[in-house]
C-alpha cells in the first residue's frame, strides 16, 4: 500500500461510505473523522456499517466549526490514527466525505509511487496571494479571531478594524514562514509524521488556533519547514465561485471532470448518481498516465464565475438589480430611439419599417401609455401597454422589452413630452442608436390650432423638457450614438442625416435613400417662431431658420 486517506464526514454519510469502500476495496486504508455535531446515534449507526472492514478505522470526534481550529484538529486526530495504525503508507491523501475519486485507484497509487519524496499542496506566500476575503492574507496570522466570521460578522469586522487602528499585532513564531492555500492536500508520511510530532508542535498549535481560517496555513506553513520537495498544487479538483464558495458537481458536469485529469473531485451532490456509478466502476480501466491539470477547465469556470456575478447582458437578477454598474450590460440587444421624426413625417414608421425591418413601435414612454407596434396591448414578455405600471421602473420597461424581443431589433419613437426617466438610462446604453432632431415638435404644436397662450405654455414646458434631454446626450458617461441635429440643420438636407442613421443600423451598402414621406408644412414655421419671441418665449431647439426663406425641395418616396 503507497497510499491512505484521512476522510472528513459530516452528512452524506451513504456517499461516504460508497467512496471509503471503494478505497479499502484498492487496499487503501481510510481513517474517518466524524463532525463531533453529528448525534451519536447516527454515529453508531454509520460506524457499525464498516465493522466487516479491517481497513476502515474512526478516529476520536471533535465539534467543527468553520474557519476555526476544529478544523484542524479533526485533520490531527485522523491523520495519526492513519501513520500509527497503518505503517506501511507513504502518502497521506486528506479528502471529504463529499470527494469523489476521478481516476482509478491504480493511477493514483502509481503516481505517487512515481513521487516518492514529493508533498502535494498548495503553499503561497501571503504576498502572492488573492482569494483570501476581505483581503486578510498577511493580518489572519498577526490579529486575533474570537468572533465568528459566519456568526458573529460584524463583531468580527469590528474587532478586526479597532486592531488594525490600535495597531495590535501578535507576533509571527520565528519558526514559521507564513503560507496558505487549500486545505485538501497529499503529504508523504515523512513530512506528516515531522509536523505532527514535532518538539516545538504545542507552541505551534496554541498560536495557529488563533489565526483565521487555520486549515488552509496550518499544514501549508509548517510543510515548508520539514518537506524536501513540495509541489504547490493539489491533486484535489476545487473550484470556488465569486463569494468564495466551493462549487457542486452534478451529473451533467461528467465530461468536464474527467477531461481536469485530477485524481480527486470535491465537491460532489450526494444525488449526482450519474457521477457515482462512471467513477467508482470497476470497470474503470487504469491507462491515462496524464499529469492532474485543473487548468483544462478554468476557463469554463471562469466563465461562469463572470456569469454569476454578472449576469446575461441585459437581465438582471434578484440579487443584482440594486447595485448599478455590475452588469454587463444595460440591455441585451441593438435598439434604435428616433426622436422628432414622426412630427415631421406623417407615415415616418411605415416608411422607416421597409428600410430597416424589425419592430417599429409609436411613442413607448407616451404619458398615456406605451404605443405599441400594429396597437398592441401586451408585448413579449407579458409586458403591458399600461403607464403606471411602466413608469414604476421606466429602464426595467425598456430593458424586459429588448431582451424578450432579442433577435428583432426594436425601434421606438421619443419626445419630450415622454417619461424623462427613461433619457439618462437610453443615453449610456451603448445598445442604443438615438437619433434627435430637436424642435421638431413645434411642427405638430403650431398646426393644433389651440389659443396661442396654450401653445406657447406648451412650449416652454417642452423645450424644457427637450433641453434637459439634450444636457444628458452632451454630458460625461454617454455611450449611445447618438446623431443630433436642429430643425433648421435637418430640413436643410434630411436624406443626407438619415443615411448615416440607417447606415448605422444595416451597415453601409450600395443602396441610398431615394426618398421621404411628405414633410409636413414648414413654411410659415419663421414667422411662428418669431410671434413667440414676440410673446415672451424663446425657441432655444430648433435651430435658425434665416437660411431657409423657403422650404426645402424633397424627393417623394415612391415605395
Amino acid at each position: 500500500m503507497s497510499v491512505g486517506f484521512a476522510m472528513l464526514v459530516h452528512t452524506a454519510f451513504d456517499r461516504a461510505e460508497q467512496v471509503a469502500r471503494y478505497w479499502a476495496g484498492h487496499d487503501c486504508p481510510v481513517v474517518i473523522h466524524v463532525d463531533g455535531k453529528v448525534t451519536r446515534k447516527v454515529f453508531r449507526a454509520f460506524r457499525d456499517r464498516f465493522q466487516d472492514e479491517p481497513m476502515i478505522r474512526f478516529s476520536k470526534r471533535v465539534r467543527v466549526e468553520w474557519g476555526a481550529w476544529s478544523l484542524v484538529k479533526a485533520t490531527q486526530l485522523a491523520a495519526t490514527r492513519l501513520l500509527s495504525n497503518f505503517p506501511d503508507i507513504q502518502h497521506v491523501y486528506l479528502v471529504s466525505g463529499s470527494c469523489l475519486p476521478l481516476r482509478p485507484a491504480g493511477e493514483l497509487r502509481a503516481y505517487l509511487d512515481a513521487h516518492p519524496e514529493t508533498d502535494f499542496i498548495e503553499s503561497v506566500t501571503t504576498e502572492e496571494v488573492t482569494w483570501t476575503i476581505d483581503g486578510l492574507e498577511a493580518e489572519r496570522f498577526t490579529m486575533r479571531f474570537p468572533f465568528s466570521w459566519r456568526k458573529n460578522r460584524k463583531l468580527f469586522d469590528g474587532y478586526v478594524e479597532l486592531q488594525r487602528k490600535l495597531g495590535l499585532k501578535r507576533k509571527v513564531p520565528d519558526a514559521v514562514s507564513p503560507h496558505l492555500g487549500s486545505q485538501w492536500w497529499c503529504l508523504t508520511r515523512k513530512t506528516l509524521s515531522a509536523i505532527l510530532d514535532a518538539p516545538d508542535r504545542d507552541a505551534m498549535d496554541a498560536y495557529f488556533a488563533k489565526v483565521w481560517i487555520p486549515d488552509e496555513s496550518y499544514f501549508q506553513s509548517l510543510a515548508r519547514r520539514y518537506s524536501s520537495r513540495i509541489e504547490s498544487r493539489s491533486l484535489t479538483l476545487s473550484k470556488f465561485d465569486i463569494q468564495g464558495k466551493p462549487h457542486v458537481f452534478y451529473d451533467d458536469h461528467l465530461a468536464l471532470l474527467e477531461r481536469s485529469d485530477c485524481f480527486m473531485a470535491r465537491k460532489i451532490w450526494p444525488r449526482a448518481d450519474l457521477l457515482y456509478e462512471t467513477f467508482l466502476s470497476e470497470s474503470r480501466v487504469s491507462e491515462r498516465r496524464a499529469e492532474p491539470n485543473p487548468g483544462k477547465i478554468d476557463r469554463v469556470f471562469s466563465k461562469a464565475n463572470e456569469r454569476r456575478g454578472m449576469g446575461r447582458p441585459g437581465l438582471y437578477s434578484q440579487a443584482r438589480f440594486p447595485r448599478p454598474g455590475h452588469e454587463t450590460g444595460l440591455t441585451a440587444a441593438r435598439y434604435t430611439v428616433f426622436s422628432g421624426l414622426d412630427d415631421l413625417y406623417d407615415g415616418f414608421g411605415d416608411w422607416l419599417s421597409r428600410r430597416i425591418g424589425g419592430r417599429i413601435h409609436g411613442h413607448l414612454y407616451h404619458p398615456d401609455g406605451a404605443r405599441f407596434a400594429g396597437g398592441e396591448t401586451i408585448m413579449n414578455g407579458c409586458l403591458p401597454d399600461d403607464a403606471e405600471l411602466r413608469d414604476y421602473r421606466p429602464s426595467q420597461f425598456l430593458t424586459n422589452l429588448v431582451w424578450s424581443t432579442r433577435g428583432e431589433r426594436q425601434t421606438f419613437m421619443y419626445g419630450p413630452g415622454d417619461t424623462p426617466e427613461i433619457g439618462p438610462f437610453i443615453a449610456r446604453d451603448p445598445n442604443a442608436t438615438i437619433a434627435v432632431v430637436s424642435g421638431a415638435w413645434i411642427v405638430p404644436l403650431a398646426a393644433s390650432g389651440a389659443p396661442f397662450a396654450d401653445i406657447r405654455a406648451e412650449a416652454a414646458r417642452l423645450q424644457r423638457s427637450e433641453l434637459a434631454f439634450l444636457r444628458g446626450l452632451r454630458g460625461p458617461g454617454v455611450a449611445a450614438r447618438v446623431h443630433l441635429w436642429t430643425l433648421a440643420d435637418f430640413v436643410a438636407q434630411p436624406l443626407e442625416k438619415l443615411q448615416g442613421v440607417i447606415d448605422e443600423i444595416n451597415g453601409p451598402g450600395p443602396r441610398r435613400l431615394t426618398g421621404l414621406p411628405e414633410m409636413r408644412d414648414i413654411s410659415d414655421l419663421p414667422a411662428f417662431l418669431q410671434r413667440l419671441r414676440n410673446e415672451g418665449m424663446k425657441p432655444q431647439v430648433m435651430g435658425d431658420f434665416s437660411a431657409l426663406p423657403t422650404r426645402p425641395r424633397e424627393v417623394r418616396d415612391a415605395g
